[in-house]
């Protein structure tokens, strides 16, 4: 494939700057660009993004070739045919045979494009003979992740940001913590794949659409509420790799990065028992009678990773767009309601949290019946988890 040129490596990265610019939303976006592309495209790990990276380079040769050349025609005519050397326009109207070699040239042009790119398109949709496969959850504003098939098929956790809210608070120009080295692209359960297997996955979204993206894998596929689409990658080199959601999916948008470990078998291997392993002890038994102070305790941990992004920490809400939990008559009035919206979602601003467990659900509405000023003011201040598994 074509070496790039210094100018062509240039422009390769302005253009994956803007791109990510788009996809990332406003400057948290743009910093990481700045941050991490110097003068190209991240460095392909798998095979379709390393084709990817030459077709990119291959289009924009040409595209280069034909600017000059056109151009370099164009002006050399003004120049050297000008009306001051004498020059006088020719008096022909049309010529068959430039018809023809103007027609024919960029004809073939395209198909020297569209053959190599339409190769490389079948490929990425093949996603047949995978040896793992994940399904990716869009929510607002985290990712799902459930191992469905292969070696870790059982395992299922919640991706969420875990960059302080200091550091985002002093980006917007207000006083907070400095940067961290993985500013915005951080979480706390990374998806964690083996290398040089087939991994497939499959993507979806359970409120709008959001897309999951990871450059070096050359992967970018909508997550779309309803329907069910699905991508693949197999990396070849052992490390860490960083993503966002590419599509404007609503307030936090430039929040929810994808984060993938790619390991040797091995330790894939000790990684999947490590993880099985501590999902079992982590599983609450959904008949135990809790206390108000436990649940409210573990509610509170709930509500500050799935709530507060929308209701603020607070239960202030945010005007105009999500409602405020504090003196919420839907907070205070019967709990039956207020396992409903949970469970169900209302409208699209407030999705449904089926995938919390029914511990979850039941310590996260008890913590916002007893938290701010909602403490001895309602009905039902304490809901039990098998309420929420009776209303399922």
């Amino acid at each position: 494939m074509l070496k790039s040129s210094f100018g062509v490596r240039k422009a390769s990265a302005l253009a994956a700057a803007f791109a990510m610019t788009v996809a990332g939303g406003a400057a948290h976006a743009q910093e990481a660009a700045q941050k991490e592309l110097i003068w190209n495209l991240k460095e392909p790990v798998t095979e379709i993004a390393r084709q990817i990276y030459d077709l990119h380079t291959l289009l924009l040769v040409i595209c280069l070739v034909i600017f000059v050349a056109v151009f370099g025609v164009m002006f050399y005519s003004i120049f050297a045919h000008r009306k001051s050397k004498g020059h006088k326009p020719a008096s022909f109207h049309e010529s068959t045979t430039v018809e023809i070699v103007w027609t024919i040239v960029p004809f073939l042009i395209v198909i020297g494009m569209a053959l190599p790119a339409t190769k490389t398109v079948v490929a990425m949709k093949d996603t047949s003979n995978a040896d793992v496969t994940i399904k990716a959850t869009g929510y607002q504003w985290k990712w799902g992740y459930e191992y469905l098939d292969g070696e870790g098929e059982g395992i299922n956790f919640l991706s969420t940001l875990v960059t302080p809210r200091n550091q985002i608070d002093k980006h917007k120009g207000e006083k907070g913590e400095a940067f961290g080295e993985n500013y915005l692209v951080e979480v706390d359960n990374v998806v964690v794949v083996p290398v040089n297997k087939k991994v497939r996955v499959v993507t979806t979204a359970n409120d709008v659409i959001h897309a999951w993206m990871v450059p070096e894998f050359g992967v970018k596929q909508d997550a779309i509420p309803g329907f069910v689409r699905d991508t693949w990658f197999k990396a070849e080199k052992v490390g860490t790799y960083r993503g966002q959601c590419a599509e404007l999916c609503g307030k936090d948008h430039a929040f929810m990065p994808i984060v993938v470990e790619v390991k040797s078998e091995e330790d894939y291997s000790k990684w999947v028992q490590a993880k099985l392993e501590e999902m079992k002890a982590k599983q609450d038994d959904p008949t135990k009678e809790w206390t108000k102070e436990d649940l409210a305790a573990r509610g509170e941990k709930v509500y500050n990773a799935n709530c507060a992004a929308c209701h603020q920490a607070n239960g202030a809400g945010i005007a105009g767009a999500f409602p405020a939990l504090a003196g919420s008559q839907m907070v205070l009035g019967p709990q039956a309601g207020q396992i409903d919206i949970l469970l169900n979602g209302k409208g699209a601003g407030m999705p449904a949290w089926k995938q919390l467990s029914d511990v979850e659900i039941a310590s996260v509405i008890t913590y916002t019946r007893n938290a701010w000023a909602n403490a001895g003011t309602g009905t039902d201040p304490v809901v039990q988890p098998k309420a929420v598994t009776a209303a399922r």
